[in-house]
């Protein structure tokens, strides 16, 4: 019997010329289904919230700096004040916000185990402020 060996390279992939490429343009979209659709404009939705609570939490922080150039009047005080606060809490209601966000998209999915989780960390959460009011 004659000793057969068996090769082991793979082939070599063939080059497509230029010409024969598919325009991008050309190849069909895949459908998604309208879940995938909400879920995705959810984290879009998400995504700007954060981003526009940490923009406006920024902004009127960076405004709160710049009155300090002005010349000091109670007027002034007041204003800085104010809106270093509003900075504080624009950053602290963002990821409650979020929160709510994200439990109503999940809870459009379908997901009502999480939509749940986030409902009971919400709960928890305005238990805690509550009792600290009346602390």
């Amino acid at each position: 019997m004659a000793d057969v060996q068996m090769s082991t390279r793979e082939p070599r992939p063939v080059a497509i010329p230029v010409s024969m490429e598919v325009p991008r343009e050309a190849v069909p979209a895949r459908a998604l289904s309208p879940a995938t659709e909400r879920a995705e404009a959810g984290e879009v939705w998400i995504a700007r919230l954060l981003r526009g609570g940490a923009l406006c939490s920024g902004l009127l922080f960076l405004v709160s700096i710049g009155l300090e150039f002005l010349p000091e009047t109670e007027s002034v005080h007041v204003l800085i004040d104010v809106l270093r606060k509003g900075a504080a809490c624009a950053l602290l209601v963002t990821p409650v916000v979020r929160l709510v966000v994200a439990g109503t998209t999940l809870g459009m999915r379908g997901e009502w185990r999480y939509a749940l989780y986030a409902a009971g960390v919400l709960g928890l959460l305005a238990m805690a402020v509550g009792s600290g009011l009346h602390a």
